[in-house]
């Protein structure tokens, strides 16, 4: 593939989401942020394991083939470590590949090309070069696809410096987001979550991006903050409303990034709100709640009515049960259980 040089796109202004109206599903709104992203930049080009004949085993790469032809949708072996290995190569050349690595638990087989390769191989060689690879994967429980194709490891990658790591919360940043990280000049994971693909919210058609490191707030409220990562964002929203109803109203912040993270709007909200909580599908230990939490108590202690709670999944496998499953993953109920908790104790 022959690298053209066309200008770095300015980074449009992050949309509202009532912008047009316009609804689709998360993995629509992916595939077609994904596809403007191809038409932007003849540079990028997508390569995986059924990407192209295919479409994907979530269907998030479905028709690309037919406008992009074999040259940009790339079939490859199922060879996880040469995927990303072409990846960082192309991306070190000059072009932007979008590498695809199906279940977010595979980036165990290739491990090493993410942290030691693409992670590490600009500041290794003083900046002389960069490695615009985005590799999108899908994570999460809740489809019954037990211990092997069900983890959240967003703390694996966040802890490794040199790459960014995003979680879309609804089809709106899942476009967003996409667009973003292949723009962006560094190595982007971008964690697509499994049980949200055809859950559908409002998409402008134009191409945008959102920008990386930068939260939202979901919904404002004065009583307790909850910082929720990807999926939970959605159980956040819906145990916030649970809890209008007894008059308690929580804010709701989205860090979009989970790498960097925007610290910033957390602390502010938590002046705002004096109380906290962290909840992730991860498991709780060791997970990005931890060090959410001792961000917040290092720099805001002196506003905090009660310690700053976590809530996330059980230190175990992910269950193939379906009842197990469900008892598993935390949902709007332990996130309303979570904030009662947090206003008793104040």
């Amino acid at each position: 593939m022959t690298v053209t040089t066309t200008p770095t796109p300015t980074e449009a202004p992050a949309l509202t989401p009532n912008a047009d109206g316009r609804k689709l599903s998360y993995v629509k709104a992916f595939n077609e942020g994904l596809a403007q992203a191809m038409r932007e930049d003849e540079n990028v080009f997508v390569a995986g394991e059924d990407v192209a004949g295919y479409g994907g085993v979530f269907r998030m790469f479905d028709n690309l083939l037919d406008e992009f032809g074999p040259r940009r949708m790339i079939d490859t072996p199922i060879s996880e470590a040469a995927l990303v290995g072409l990846g960082v190569g192309a991306a070190a050349r000059g072009l932007r590949p979008v590498v695809d690595l199906m279940f977010m638990d595979f980036i165990g087989v290739c491990l090493d090309q993410i942290v030691n390769q693409a992670a590490k191989m600009k500041y290794m060689f003083g900046g002389g070069l960069s490695v615009p690879l985005t590799i999108t994967t899908a994570s999460g429980a809740g489809l019954g696809a037990a211990a092997q194709h069900s983890q959240s490891l967003e703390a694996w990658l966040a802890h490794v410096p040199g790459l960014k790591v995003v979680m879309p919360s609804d089809a709106y940043t899942a476009k967003g987001l996409t667009v973003s990280a292949i723009r962006d000049d560094n190595p982007v994971v971008v964690m697509l979550n499994k049980v949200l693909l055809g859950s559908a919210s409002e998409v402008p058609e134009g191409i945008y991006g959102i920008p990386l490191g930068q939260a939202h707030t979901a919904r404002h409220g004065s009583d307790v903050t909850v910082v929720a990562l990807g999926r939970m964002v959605g159980e956040a929203l819906a145990a916030a409303d649970d809890l209008a109803a007894e008059g308690v109203e929580i804010e709701v912040i989205d860090p979009r990034t989970v790498q960097p993270l925007d610290t910033e709007t957390m602390f502010a909200s938590v002046r705002r709100t004096n109380r906290v909580l962290v909840v992730h599908e991860a498991v709780t230990f060791g997970g990005l709640g931890a060090e959410i939490a001792a961000q917040i108590q290092d720099v805001v202690f002196d506003y905090l009515d009660a310690p700053v709670l976590r809530i996330g999944a059980p230190f175990a496998p992910v269950p193939f049960s379906p009842a197990l499953e469900k008892a598993y993953v935390p949902d709007r109920a332990r996130i309303a259980q979570g904030c009662r908790r947090l206003l008793e104790r104040s």
